[in-house]
């Protein structure tokens, strides 16, 4: 039999237009009758897309919003899709019954999807109650926004959103919480714009503290690292991950992730030479940003960057922190 062709991805149905669909395909390939972990289904793009191409696709999402999809995939693909519920920080243990794995692709952060539902609270463009929360459980935006004191809030929205204006946003913030709570998204937005003014042709003065606030509330730094590490615990050698973020804190500790050397310090050549440790990953490729092609029909698409590599040989590392370059909150216990 000759090479399959990957599917045909310039039209999509869903909701929501997964990006760099074909470069994520071309980092997994091959792809007929691998088994593929989706461990951020969302719509389903990139499983549908991976189904297609002939592959088997264990997907797992912990936002129940997104059964619709998982059931639709489930009755037209029977015998090679698979839904598990749960987070991809823990795709190593979800996938461990569904047979050995060939590769992994995680999309990470909030899906256009989620943003476009205005009762799930993560949109400033959209008039819903302040929520934020991925799978409905635990904190919401508002509990942090609500009673957080203004130093800690301010730190929270200076390492998760890179606001360089967060200690003003948090002082207006806690004024106005005094006269009543603030429980909409609109609210805040306009509190931040109040604190911080808004240019014309600029981003909406709200984006990066309500980053901050999504970040924090589903804890998406922990899931990123762990999950990462999980994939590096599930794949065998030869096994290949692709990683989508859509700002430069993911994208920093993916790229260190895949290559530790990259955050390491810089060694002198006068001090005795520290023994390497093995590589857990080959073949890193080069990021890989859209092209104007897929941008003039997917904005979404301009903030996202996709790395890949290839599984060695050598055991998976315990999970860690140092060297990624993980953003902590000042202050925090």
């Amino acid at each position: 039999m000759g090479k399959r062709s990957l599917p045909d991805t310039s039209q999509n149905a869903g909701p929501h237009i997964p990006v760099l669909l074909d470069e994520v395909l071309t980092a997994l390939a091959p792809l007929a009758g691998a088994r593929i972990v989706d461990g951020t289904f969302g719509a389903g793009g990139y499983s549908r897309a991976l189904l297609q191409a002939g592959a088997h696709v264990v997907a797992i999402d912990r936002d129940p919003g997104v059964m619709p999809f998982a059931d639709a995939l489930t009755a037209e693909f029977p015998d090679s899709f698979t839904f598990v519920a749960g987070t991809f920080s823990q795709l190593d243990t979800l996938a461990a019954e569904h047979g050995p794995i060939d590769g992994v692709v995680l999309d990470i952060g909030v899906s256009s999807m989620q943003l476009d539902e205005a009762d799930r609270g993560f949109s400033f463009m959209r008039d819903g109650p302040l929520d934020m929360r991925m799978s409905g459980q635990g904190e919401s935006a508002a509990d942090l926004v609500n009673t957080l004191d203004a130093e800690p809030l301010a730190n929270l929205l200076y390492a998760f959103g890179e606001e360089r204006k967060s200690r003003r946003i948090a002082q207006f913030i806690v004024a106005a919480r005094e006269t009543a709570p603030i429980t909409t998204t609109l609210e805040l937005a306009k509190i931040i714009e109040k604190a911080i003014g808004r240019k014309p042709g600029d981003a909406h003065p709200a984006t990066r503290s309500f980053q901050a606030l999504r970040i924090a509330v589903n804890g998406e730094f922990d899931q990123l690292v762990e999950g990462l590490f999980a994939a590096e615990r599930l794949l065998p050698e030869g096994g290949r991950l692709a990683v989508i973020t859509f700002h430069s804190l993911e994208d920093r500790i993916a790229k260190r992730f895949f290559d530790p050397d990259k955050g390491g310090p810089t060694q002198s050549r006068h001090l005795p030479q520290v023994q390497t440790e093995a590589r857990r990953w080959i073949e890193v490729r080069k990021p890989v940003k859209a092209g104007e092609a897929e941008l003039g029909r997917n904005p979404r698409a301009r903030s996202s960057t996709l790395r890949s590599a290839q599984r060695s040989d050598a055991p998976a590392r315990p999970v860690r922190l140092d060297g990624l370059g993980v953003p902590q909150v000042r202050g925090a216990a």
